[in-house]
C-alpha cells in the first residue's frame, strides 16, 4: 500500500478560523491524512477531537499521525453527515469547533487503484472515498440513462457538453463495457470541440461530477451543515473547505439562513416568525489561499474557506 501523503489545503487560515481554545472539544469531519487534526490537537493542548472518515487508509494513516496526542482523540469510520451517531457514541454533546474539508486528498488522486484521476489510464473506474461501498464508477457510467448521465455532469460537472459526453457514453457502452479511466477519458475528449480544450484537462469537470454522484457528497450538505453548527457551544467556530462552486453556494446559502434574524414577509408590521440570528460570519468573503501555498500546492487553487461563529445557547 502507497504511503499516503495529503498537504492540509489553508492550514493557518483554518485554524485562525477556528480560534483554538486550550480545553476545547473539535470535530473534524474528514481526517485525511490528519493534517488539520494534528494541528487542532497541538494548539488545543489538553482539548479533545472527534474525527470521521470514509477511507481505511486515511484513518490508519492519521491514527497513526496524531499517536503522539494518543488518548485525546477519536477517528470514525463514518461519513461526516452522521455526526449524531459518532458524537453520542463519543459521548460528546456541545462542540467548540466544527473543521469541513470537502476536499479529495492528494493520495485518492494519485492511487492509480482509486480510479479518480483521469490521468490513471488503466484504473478501473472506480471512485469509492469508502472501499466496501457498493456503487462505483463503473455502474454509474454504465448502467445510468442517457438522462441521469446528462443531469449529473451537468449538475454536478457544470459541465457544458454534458449531453454530448453522455450520448457517446451510451453508444460506446452498447459496444463494449466501459472499465477504466481511459476508455472513459477517450470518450470525454471525444465528445468536446477542439477550441474548448485549451483551457486545461477537459475531463476534470466529468470525473468529478461522477466522483460525486458514486459518494453522495452533496447529498444532505445544507441540512449537515445546519446541524453541526447547532452543536456548537456560544462562541464556538465552524470552518468550511470548499473545492467547486456547488459546495460553496451550498454552505454559502446555509449560513445566510442562520444569519437571518427574521423571516417574515416584509409587509408585517411585526415579527411573529420568532427566528434568531444564530451566527455571525468571521468572513463576509469566502478566503483563499495566498501566493506562496499557490505557488506550493496546486490543489489550493480552487479552495474557499468560510468560517461563522454561533452566537446563541
Amino acid at each position: 500500500m502507497k504511503e499516503f501523503s495529503h498537504k492540509p489545503v489553508m492550514l493557518e487560515e483554518c485554524m485562525q478560523g477556528l480560534n483554538i481554545q486550550e480545553n476545547g472539544v473539535y470535530f473534524d469531519g474528514t481526517v485525511g491524512g490528519g493534517g488539520h487534526s494534528f494541528e487542532i490537537l497541538n494548539r488545543s493542548k489538553y482539548g479533545r477531537l472527534i474525527a470521521t472518515d470514509l477511507d481505511d487508509e486515511a484513518i490508519a494513516a492519521a491514527t497513526k499521525r496524531l499517536s503522539p496526542h494518543q488518548g485525546r482523540f477519536e477517528i470514525f469510520k463514518a461519513n461526516y453527515k452522521e455526526y449524531e451517531r459518532v458524537l453520542a457514541e463519543a459521548n460528546v454533546d456541545k462542540l467548540d469547533g466544527v473543521l469541513l474539508d470537502f476536499g479529495v486528498s492528494s493520495h485518492q488522486l494519485d492511487d492509480r487503484d482509486r480510479g479518480f484521476s483521469y490521468m490513471a489510464r488503466e484504473a478501473a473506474l472506480d471512485m469509492r472515498m469508502d472501499a466496501t461501498a457498493s456503487l462505483t464508477a463503473k455502474e454509474v457510467v454504465n448502467t445510468y440513462s442517457l438522462e441521469a448521465l446528462t443531469k449529473i455532469l451537468r449538475d454536478y460537472g457544470e459541465e457544458k457538453f454534458a449531453y454530448r459526453i453522455a450520448q457517446n457514453i451510451v453508444k460506446k457502452r452498447e459496444k463494449k463495457e466501459i472499465e477504466t479511466s481511459g476508455e472513459l477519458t477517450d470518450i470525454i475528449e471525444e465528445s468536446i470541440p477542439y477550441k474548448f480544450k485549451q483551457n486545461g484537462p477537459c475531463q476534470r469537470k466529468s470525473f468529478q461530477a461522477i466522483r460525486i454522484e458514486v459518494n453522495g457528497e452533496l447529498d444532505g450538505l445544507k441540512e449537515c451543515v445546519k446541524g453541526l453548527t447547532g452543536k456548537l457551544k456560544k462562541g464556538g467556530r465552524i470552518a468550511i473547505l470548499t473545492f467547486h462552486s456547488l459546495e460553496d453556494r451550498i454552505v454559502k446559502e446555509a449560513f445566510r439562513e442562520m444569519e437571518q434574524k427574521c423571516v417574515c414577509p416584509p409587509s408585517f408590521p411585526i415579527c411573529v416568525c420568532n427566528k434568531k440570528q444564530e451566527i455571525e460570519l468571521i468572513n463576509k468573503k469566502p478566503i483563499t489561499a495566498g501566493e506562496e501555498e499557490l505557488r506550493a500546492n496546486s490543489r489550493s487553487q480552487c479552495a474557499k474557506l468560510r468560517v461563522a461563529q454561533k452566537i446563541i445557547e
